[in-house]
């Protein structure tokens, strides 16, 4: 990265490689999280639920290059091995060992709601400081409001079903 954008980000640039790297952590996760997901799901509306599932996992890895790319230009080095992105996560992994779609639509939730909130604070670190980071965080944030938006439908879809029988 060139001095003066580096320089942009003060004395924190530093913590902030940090917090891209822990939010890279949890992007590879649920990226997994999701592709593992939609291959083991079981139950009703299992093709609606496997093709957002497959959907949300692909636009996972497109925020893991586009925080490698940032972590990058600031100088940093993004995490290297799977075992870092168990030691620098925020919102963790939840294997899929219950492979039925409400079970898989639960916990993807969970994770969405986790990463709109790493993403909300990554905003507010960047805010007035970083405009580069703070528009990516921005839009990560958005698709995560989107997701979470998207499987809570889903969600809602399987139980109208169960009460219309």
């Amino acid at each position: 990265m060139g001095t003066l954008g580096r320089s942009m980000v003060g004395k924190d640039v530093d913590k902030l490689i940090e917090l891209l790297n822990k939010a890279l952590a949890d992007e590879w996760l649920a990226y997994y999280q999701y592709w593992i997901g939609a291959k083991v799901a079981k139950g009703p509306m299992r093709g609606a639920v496997t093709v957002e599932l497959e959907e949300h996992a692909t636009e996972e890895l497109g925020h893991a290059l586009m925080l490698v790319e940032r972590i990058l230009q600031l100088g940093g080095d993004p995490l290297l091995t799977p075992q870092a992105w168990y030691d620098m996560t925020n919102c963790g992994y939840e294997a899929p060992e219950d492979p039925y779609v409400e079970a898989l639509l639960e916990q993807n939730i969970k994770g969405e709601q986790c990463a709109i909130e790493v993403y909300r604070k990554l905003v507010e670190f960047t805010k007035d400081k970083d405009p580069v980071t703070y528009e990516m965080a921005l839009q990560i944030m958005t698709d995560e409001i989107m997701h979470e938006e998207d499987l809570q439908a889903l969600e809602e879809d399987i139980q109208l079903m169960r009460e219309r029988k």
